[in-house]
C-alpha cells in the first residue's frame, strides 16, 4: 500500500484495497478482513461531515496517517486517512486476523474465547494491537513508525453491505469484508436509544 493509492479520490475503492493488508503495532500484526469507508463532507456518517475540529483534524490530510477516536468512554477505534488533502475521507478498520504476535494479543484481550475474536470489531482490533491516543496522527507508511500499514495478499472475493452502527446514510454499502472469514463482525443496524420518560 502506497500513499498515491491511499490518496485516490474514491474512498470506497481504497477501502476495498485495504482488505488483506497488514497492520503492525505493539508486537502484533493483523491481516485486515473488514473495513468501512467514510467520505468526509459528502457523507453524513463521517466525523468530518461538518468540517474540521480538533478531534478530526488529521482526517484533512495527508493520506496514510492514523485517525483514532474514543467511543463510549472506553474504546479506541482507528481509521486510515485517505483521499487528497482537505477531502477528509477515511477508512475505519473494523476487524483483522492476527497473523503474528498472537500471544501478545491474547494478553491484551484475555476475554477472547478464540483467536478469531482477538481483533474482531474495531475496538478489539485496537486493543489487540495496543493502540490508543498515542497513535493519533502517526504516518502509517513511514518505515520508522511504531504503527505500520503494509501490503498483503488481496482476498479472492470481497463482500459489500451497509455500514454498522451509523445513523446517517446507514444504507450506503460501504462496509467491505472477506466473505466467510471468522473475524468479520455481525451486521447490526443502528437503533436510536429510547429516552426515559419524564
Amino acid at each position: 500500500m502506497d500513499r498515491a493509492t491511499l490518496a485516490a479520490a474514491d474512498v470506497a475503492a481504497v477501502a476495498r484495497g485495504l482488505l488483506g493488508c497488514h497492520l503492525t503495532a505493539g508486537g502484533v500484526t493483523v491481516r485486515l478482513t473488514e473495513v468501512e469507508a467514510y467520505a468526509g463532507a459528502a457523507d453524513p456518517a463521517s466525523h468530518a461531515y461538518r468540517g474540521p475540529t480538533a478531534r478530526n483534524a488529521v482526517m484533512f490530510g495527508p493520506a496514510g496517517h492514523a485517525y483514532l477516536y474514543f467511543t463510549y468512554g472506553m474504546h479506541w477505534c482507528m481509521n486510515v486517512v485517505t483521499g487528497p488533502d482537505a477531502v477528509a475521507s477515511a477508512v475505519l478498520l473494523r476487524a483483522g486476523s492476527v497473523v503474528d504476535g498472537a500471544e501478545a494479543a491474547r494478553e491484551r484481550r484475555p476475554a477472547a474465547r478464540r483467536d478469531a475474536d482477538l481483533a474482531r470489531g474495531p475496538a478489539r482490533l485496537c486493543r489487540a494491537l495496543g493502540l490508543d491516543r498515542a497513535a493519533y496522527g502517526l504516518d502509517l507508511l513511514n518505515p520508522a513508525s511504531p504503527v505500520r500499514l503494509t501490503a498483503g495478499e488481496p482476498p479472492a472475493q470481497v463482500a459489500a453491505g451497509p455500514r454498522v452502527g451509523v445513523t446517517g446514510a446507514h444504507d450506503v454499502p460501504w462496509r467491505f469484508w472477506v466473505p466467510g472469514d471468522a473475524t468479520v463482525s455481525a451486521y447490526r443496524r443502528h437503533t436510536a436509544r429510547s429516552q426515559p420518560r419524564s
